[in-house]
């Protein structure tokens, strides 16, 4: 039987692909370095695990380009509802197993550790479909506890599940205590490396401590506890020397239309350029404006992918992933230069500094792998054009 492959964009047709990319996305499978692994989650889809034909929406969702998604018995489904979306959860794997979505990155979250064993052991088929758990409210004191769940249940599986710890508990925001916890926790990680895939950020159960909610007109960014929590994780967790995890960004909350306070953030000058003013509004009006701008700012401050909670912003997140034919050549010049020193880029609007830039030109080189590179003068406004329904 042949290995189960994802590919990013692998539902477009191959016409648009090949207008659209200079290197195609490259398939991935269960058995590719961990790395490539975490960079191919891209947008992270929850689906509460009591929903009506879960099979059939992760099918679906799959067909739709989504390429990872967590199955949530926790914040999703109410206390008296966990064993039944646990039960549905067993049994949407199972159905799942031998269809075209095998290759997908399929997680579990559970509410504690010990439902994870329960889960294994009444998987049958299903258990090449699951990818691993995602452990919420992840601190220091119950981080082996949930490590260890996971590990047992690849040996009684017999095969390798990873682990996605989500980083949100009061150890963590309150600045008291958030160095000793973080220093605990990246000692933990570091020890069950080949069982973690990437750590998340659970940035609603962070604002949630002080009472607030931001507006979709601001970013997590903008709100300074947060913002302070993440930078903290990154410094910990995200170092680019070999001893960091892939960490992925926050959750964006919104997707309904509502009366705006602020001018839109969204750019009219990159789409005008593009014949594509009406898509912009079209954009605008579903709230995806704040979502593009905070990816980019994820991505400035070192994290990669995104939970998502609605279908609408997987391709937001997926346009945005893939590497740019600038930073591509960009990358390629830095990574190929072992001796140092500065060049100007093949663009020739930028000098490339070989040494302080190379963790991240092999970052991107990894991304190009997964997400492919655009060909000359393709934006992310060609990409999501192309991504998003008419």
């Amino acid at each position: 039987m042949s290995t189960p492959t994802l590919r990013h964009f692998h539902h477009l047709d191959d016409a648009v692909v090949e207008r659209l990319f200079l290197h195609r996305p490259q398939p991935i499978t269960h058995g590719d370095p961990t790395r490539v692994l975490a960079l191919a989650l891209g947008a992270t889809l929850y689906v509460p695990g009591n929903r009506d034909d879960l099979a059939g929406t992760i099918r679906r969702r799959f067909a739709d380009g989504v390429t990872s998604m967590v199955i949530d018995l926790e914040d999703a489904v109410a206390d008296d509802q966990e064993d039944h979306a646990a039960a549905c959860a067993v049994a949407a794997l199972d159905e799942l197993a031998d269809g075209p979505t095998a290759g997908m990155l399929l997680f579990v979250r559970t509410r504690t550790p010990e439902r994870i064993p329960k889960i294994a052991a009444e998987l049958g088929a299903g258990r090449a479909a699951l990818s691993g758990f995602v452990l919420p409210k992840f601190t220091a004191s119950i981080a082996r506890e949930g490590l260890d769940a996971v590990v047992r249940a690849s040996e009684v599986l017999g095969t390798h599940l990873y682990a996605m710890p989500v980083l949100e508990s009061p150890e963590i925001v309150y600045r008291e205590t958030r160095d000793a916890e973080l220093s605990r926790i990246a000692q933990h990680l570091n020890e069950y490396r080949d069982h973690v895939l990437a750590a998340r950020i659970g940035a609603t159960d962070m604002c949630g401590m002080f009472g607030i909610r931001r507006d979709r007109d601001l970013t997590i960014y903008d709100v300074r506890v947060a913002a302070d929590a993440i930078a903290s994780i990154i410094n910990y967790l995200a170092r680019g020397d070999g001893t960091g995890h892939i960490v992925t960004g926050p959750v964006w909350e919104y997707f309904a239309d509502h009366e705006r306070l602020f001018r839109p953030t969204l750019r009219q000058t990159p789409f005008a350029e593009h014949d594509a003013v009406l898509f912009r509004q079209q954009l605008v009006s579903r709230d995806i404006d704040g979502l593009l701008r905070e990816i980019a700012l994820d991505r400035a401050n070192g994290m990669h992918g995104k939970t998502v909670i609605h279908p609408t912003h997987v391709a937001a997140v997926h346009a945005l992933s893939a590497v740019t034919h600038e930073e591509y050549h960009d990358a390629v010049d830095i990574a190929g230069g072992n001796a140092g020193g500065v060049r100007p880029s093949t663009y020739r609007n930028k000098m490339n500094e070989l040494k302080p830039h190379r963790h991240w030109a092999r970052g991107v080189l990894d991304r190009a792998h997964v997400f492919g590179v655009t060909n000359p003068n393709v934006t992310f406004v060609d990409l999501l054009t192309a991504l998003v329904p008419a």
